[in-house]
């Protein structure tokens, strides 16, 4: 009875892993290319507008959202990253967290997967 829930524990947690590793991939290689800039943080009429210089010298701005917003609360200036050959889009992280919690979840499903296979080899040789 042991054996066979960590021998379905093994296949579900690196089926798992190699799912949402292909998901990741497919998300990162979406998510685009985000580059970083230093960025001066105005706030107009109520809201919070970040301005920058790209890559190419152009000047850029966007509209932050409420939760960007609230990070830069109290900052005149600070480090962000804009999406390549967009204008107007930026965040405040290099990359999605949508990603970051895609990447966690395949870990730990990997660990899963690992930890199961290492149970059922010590209950094999151990003669269980």
């Amino acid at each position: 009875m042991i054996d066979t829930l960590l021998e379905v524990f093994v296949w579900v947690g690196f089926g798992g892993a190699a799912v949402l590793g292909v998901v990741a991939v497919i998300v990162w290689a979406a998510d685009g290319t985000w580059l970083p800039a230093d960025a001066v943080v105005d706030r107009d009429a109520g809201e919070t507008v970040v301005r920058w210089f790209d890559g190419d010298g152009d000047a850029n701005s966007a509209v932050a959202s409420v939760a960007d917003a609230a990070a830069l609360d109290g900052r005149d200036t600070s480090t962000i990253w804009y999406r390549h050959g967009w204008t107007g889009r930026m965040r405040l992280t290099p990359r999605s967290p949508g990603l970051r919690m895609i990447m966690l979840s395949g870990a730990g499903l990997l660990a899963l997967g690992v930890l199961c296979a290492v149970a059922g080899w010590v209950r094999y040789f151990a003669g269980g």
